[in-house]
């Protein structure tokens, strides 16, 4: 069930939103806005949406490349204006050209009212397993730095989708010093797929004592189950199977309560290397 308003005072709200993003970008953003309005409605201050939310395919192929923008183009741009319009911070997932004539870039972008673009992510580990092959068009995104931006006091980091198999990446955007990872997703159905969506996002946020909301498409491709899940692995919000909206509250007092019960990042005893 979704999370109420919380009493604590430095409670943010945050969305996740689910839908089904087609090869129609204009029907995409169109739906964005839509789901966007509620989550504003219902008090949103950041939305999340899908990977792919500006075009999707089935399967992921060079269909793609016909519709790349650049990171600063159309889509971003009326992202950007439906984010002015509400008066949110939106997140959401496009394919991005890159100087690659044969690959493009699987982005995330963040934008903010006023400000436009936020922050960017490339996705790093591409999708090459459960028979899916990702790298055959999409080129993998460098090991940079991650970009980081505050919504409301919150310290916010992005990641996408299959990289939630890799706990090494969450582990290097909570070390920036992220206080919440945003996932959008395009999360494949498939047999235990879900139960591997839910146990990775809730481990991830279990072992960095962080938030961790996740985006994905609904059916009939995506799992749907967009979730928000707090330091101690309690999901507060969950968007169920259908198109629509999850809201929950996020509190700085509760991260740090969490931390200060289970100080498991000041205990470590490893660090995250980059392998290339």
């Amino acid at each position: 069930m979704p999370a109420g308003p919380s009493s604590e005072s430095d409670a943010v709200a945050i969305a996740v939103a689910q839908f089904a993003p087609g090869e129609d970008t204009t029907a995409n953003l169109e739906s964005i806005r839509t789901l966007a309005a509620e989550a504003v409605a219902r008090g949103a201050r950041l939305v999340v949406l899908p990977e792919y939310s500006s075009y999707f395919a089935d399967p992921v192929d060079a269909r793609f490349l016909d519709h790349a923008e650049a990171l600063d183009g159309a889509f971003t741009a009326t992202l950007s204006a439906i984010a002015d319009d509400l008066g949110v911070t939106i997140v959401a997932g496009l394919a991005e050209r890159s100087d690659d004539a044969g690959h493009f870039f699987n982005t995330v972008v963040a934008v903010g009212p006023g400000t436009g673009i936020l922050a960017s992510y490339r996705k790093q580990h591409l999708y090459d397993a459960f028979g899916a092959r990702e790298s055959d068009v999409v080129r993998p995104g460098p090991l940079d730095a991650p970009q980081l931006f505050d919504v409301d006091g919150l310290v916010i980091g992005l990641q996408t989708c299959y990289d939630l198999r890799f706990p090494e990446v969450t582990r290097a955007i909570v070390d920036a010093g992220a206080e919440v990872i945003l996932v959008p997703s395009e999360w494949v159905r498939g047999p235990l797929k879900e139960q591997h969506w839910r146990t990775l996002i809730a481990a991830r946020a279990i072992e960095n004592t962080v938030f961790v909301a996740a985006a994905d498409h609904v059916g009939p491709i995506g799992v749907g189950s967009s979730i928000v899940v707090d330091p101690m692995g309690v999901t507060l919000a969950d968007a169920g199977e259908q198109p629509g909206v999850a809201v929950a509250w996020l509190s700085r007092e509760r991260l740090a309560r969490v931390r200060a019960i289970n100080p498991a990042l000041s205990l470590r005893r490893y660090v995250v290397v980059p392998r290339d």
